[in-house]
């Protein structure tokens, strides 16, 4: 990865850790299952991404390309203004969950969670061009969003077993089923990504994805050990294990 290219790489990261982690958290609020510290906890944190990740979409000039990589710049405004209405709805919705309003939090909840997904249609428009079609893009956003919401959401939840052993495991074990569904969902996205027809593009790292190293790392390390341990964390919470599951996600997510 070129140094032109990182702060679009960014950008992606924030923008799914952001709404990512605002899904899983809504989820459990809807469930109600979880202890509300940790949602309160969560609705915050997530709001303080959002902040973060539109202060870096404002910060970055989309042009026609970024090192070779074709962009579409003419969608960047409309994904600054999703952006906008995702951190203003998540901050109305950690106001109202701190305050133990549940109504006006879900109404609040539900209207920052389907801004997310404009703002993922926007930044699928803008990286698209020369790829295998906005549908596998957009997919590929949207799991991927899942991946790092439940990976992060369910380490942070861990730590309120260690606090509080007898907290029921269900919430812990339904975050840590999701990762590993959505994980093995991500790896199945691979096989269309590799195989489906797709533009070539020329950049500063002259070598063919199948020829680069680096990528069998990508998957072997990044993805096949993670969700390993992902399910290492959903069967270690099965038992109550919330130690051991806690410390499992924080290497997947370190992954």
């Amino acid at each position: 990865m070129s140094p032109e290219s990182l702060p679009f790489a960014l950008l992606i990261l924030l923008v799914e850790l952001t709404i990512g982690g605002l899904w899983v958290l809504y989820f459990s609020q809807v469930r109600g299952q979880s202890t509300p510290s940790f949602v309160k906890f969560g609705a915050t944190s997530v709001a303080v991404v959002a902040a973060i990740t539109l202060v870096v979409a404002a910060q970055i000039e989309v042009g026609g390309d970024v090192d070779g990589y074709p962009l579409d710049g003419s969608y960047a405004d409309e994904l600054r203004w999703a952006l906008a209405a995702v951190f203003g709805l998540t901050v109305l919705h950690a106001a109202a969950t701190v305050r133990d309003q549940r109504i006006p939090a879900l109404a609040l909840g539900a209207a920052a969670s389907v801004a997310g997904i404009v703002a993922i249609v926007f930044l699928t428009q803008v990286v698209v061009g020369p790829t295998w079609g906005f549908a596998l893009v957009f997919s590929s956003f949207v799991i991927a969003a899942l991946v790092l919401g439940a990976v992060s959401q369910g380490m942070v939840l861990g730590h309120w077993y260690l606090v509080t052993p007898r907290l029921p495991e269900q919430p812990l074990r339904e975050m840590t089923g999701l990762l590993v569904v959505v994980m093995v969902i991500q790896m199945l996205l691979l096989v269309p990504a590799l195989a489906l027809p797709h533009d070539t593009v020329v950049t500063s790292v002259d070598t063919d994805i199948l020829s680069n190293p680096f990528f069998y790392l990508r998957v072997g390390g990044g993805m096949v050990f993670a969700a390993l341990l992902a399910w290492m964390a959903f069967d270690a919470s099965g038992v109550r294990a919330m130690m051991s599951a806690t410390g499992l996600l924080y290497i997947a997510m370190a992954l």
